[in-house]
């Protein structure tokens, strides 16, 4: 895969790239109309790969938060054309490494010293590249290690990469810029931690140590010494990404022992650390040759105040979502309905999120689950896409429920969507065993 030698850190220079990224959509835009006056039956098909082409191009290169917006869209496959999500999803794992001169210059830079000096061997060639850090195989004291480097001006360029692409998220989801403040600090202050790899370290520990009890279940050893704010050094884990494995897994009992760990692994966190890994990618999971599951990567951490986690999991339990006095106040509650809102917004809101809980919290409300059976994200993608289409919503103020959905709705269908690919049934329960 070809290298990156230099990263734009300035705010000009990323501003300038994503100006020539916006000139090249313009052009494919003009491309379509010319073939669309020709031919009306044309479908938008081709100006989505291309579009998503040149915005996933031009983000790989600025790499850092405009990457990992790309990467947490992905994830969301009723929000965007296939294309876009196809192609997004390469920003998981598989993105062009900085070449070695600039991963000497940038360790250097962070920590002090060459990465030959502190290591007993160390290769400039990386074996896996991602939105925010691309990572390294190393030897020390006869330990085998993975060593986390950095991107050179990530965390400096959060605020004004976040401020480049505000204006299509606010057009995408339907936000009021008045109110929608709140959204935008929440994605600003999880990336901000997310840059932060002495927090990452603390962080990856302390989950660490409280799921280790956790049956089938394995994670890293970090070494402190050995990291720093853009360093992080840990054991090197040897196995497949999950969405590797998936593929060519033909065991079912694995697939459902592996989605059972991984099911009870997330649970335990919401429930009973009420702080949970909200990134669940495929590139943050590995399976071992024992079908053991590795969790790594713990830079995104989302911790649950009480006053959220309460009206949360109580209104995804049937018996209270289908009372509608329960309902109401909890809607209230958790900022989906609002104190002056019209009847008709009270009626509109209180119908989609009673539909949108009456599929998401299927597998909440059952002994198991049968995550295999793609016509439960296909029923949740059908829904959201028809909202996102229904006319009357684009007419409202939709700046609905707490910042705190963003970073939980994305660990669920993230979580849905890796028990799926695994095709795993599980026992919704079982996590209760650990706690």
């Amino acid at each position: 895969m070809k290298t990156i030698d230099k990263i734009p850190t300035g705010k000009i220079g990323r501003t300038g790239k994503m100006v020539q990224t916006g000139i090249k959509i313009g052009g494919n835009y003009l491309k379509y109309y010319g073939k669309k006056a020709l031919n009306s039956d044309l479908s938008r098909e081709e100006l989505d790969q291309d579009n998503a082409e040149d915005i996933y191009n031009g983000l790989k290169s600025l790499k850092g938060s405009a990457l990992k917006v790309a990467q947490m869209l992905s994830m969301e496959k009723s929000l965007l054309p296939g294309a876009y999500v196809e192609k997004f999803s390469l920003a998981q794992f598989s993105v062009p490494p900085l070449s070695g001169p600039l991963v000497r210059k940038t360790f250097k830079k962070y920590h002090g010293q060459f990465p030959e000096d502190l290591y007993d061997t160390f290769s400039l060639e990386s074996v896996n590249a991602a939105s925010i850090g691309q990572v390294h195989r190393a030897t020390k004291d006869g330990k085998e290690l993975a060593v986390k480097i950095q991107y050179p001006g990530v965390a400096d360029s959060i605020s004004s990469d976040l401020a480049m692409v505000k204006p299509i998220a606010l057009k995408m989801f339907n936000l009021q810029g008045k109110d929608s403040e709140k959204y935008f600090k929440e994605v600003e202050g999880k990336l901000l931690e997310e840059t932060d790899y002495k927090l990452e370290v603390a962080q990856s520990k302390e989950i660490s140590a409280a799921c280790a009890h956790i049956p089938n279940l394995k994670f890293p050893v970090y070494y402190e010494e050995l990291s720093s704010e853009k360093i992080i050094t840990m054991n090197w884990m040897q196995g497949k990404h999950l969405s590797e494995f998936a593929k060519v897994n033909k065991d079912q009992q694995a697939a459902d022992t592996i989605g059972q760990t991984l099911w009870d692994f997330y649970m335990y966190q919401m429930h009973e650390l009420k702080a949970v890994h909200a990134d669940p990618h495929p590139g943050n999971f590995l399976i071992s040759d024992k079908k053991e599951l590795i969790a790594i990567d713990f830079g995104c951490i989302k911790r649950l105040p009480e006053e959220f986690y309460e009206p949360y999991f109580e209104l995804t339990k049937k018996e209270n979502f289908e009372d509608p006095a329960f309902f109401r106040n909890k809607l209230l509650e958790l900022d989906i309905l609002k104190e002056g809102d019209s009847e008709k917004e009270v009626d509109f809101f209180s119908e989609l999120y009673y539909q949108m809980l009456s599929m998401f919290a299927k597998p909440l409300n059952s002994d198991t689950f049968d995550f295999g059976d793609n016509k439960f994200l296909e029923a949740i993608s059908a829904l959201s896409e028809k909202y996102s289409r229904e006319p009357e919503l684009r007419k409202m103020n939709v700046n609905r429920g707490s910042e705190h959905f963003i970073y939980i709705s994305r660990t669920f269908m993230g979580l849905y969507t890796l028990l799926n690919s695994l095709g795993s049934t599980v026992k919704i329960n079982n996590y209760k065993r650990f706690v």
